[in-house]
């Protein structure tokens, strides 16, 4: 069976690139524009892993991934973070949450900064849908 793979990006541009990565190696792609849809999908569809933005308008990824992090059925999918948002930010936000949620967060399973190169975004995923 094809392995699912979620994209979450308000860019069409960037789920379009994601989406040929993944068929191209043969997994089948989910997609949603924003946070609120890639939680629905997730819930409904549970893929094998997730490709997360972190910035978005509408349920940002910060949140998503916080929520993926934190939800005992759902913390075991895999997230690859793709964003123009350096490292260091992300952590911080994550820091952030964490002083009024009071819970820690795992570091993401890969964190790649747009733009990133196919091939490298190919190995990412195989690496960790291994």
């Amino acid at each position: 069976m094809t392995q699912k793979v979620l994209v979450v990006d308000d860019d069409p541009d960037v789920r379009s690139f994601v989406v040929t990565v993944l068929e191209e190696n043969s997994y089948s792609p989910l997609q949603a524009r924003d946070g609120v849809e890639g939680l629905e999908i997730i819930e409904s569809m549970r893929p094998d892993l997730v490709i997360l933005d972190v910035l978005m308008p509408r349920g940002s990824g910060i949140r998503l991934y916080r929520k993926l992090k934190t939800t005992d059925s759902l913390k075991d999918i895999p997230v690859v973070l793709l964003t123009g948002i350096a490292f260091k930010s992300f952590l911080r936000s994550q820091q952030t949450l964490a002083e009024f949620q009071g819970e820690q967060v795992p570091e993401p399973d890969a964190y790649l900064e747009k733009p990133v190169e196919p091939e490298e975004l190919a190995e990412t995923i195989k690496k960790k849908l291994a």
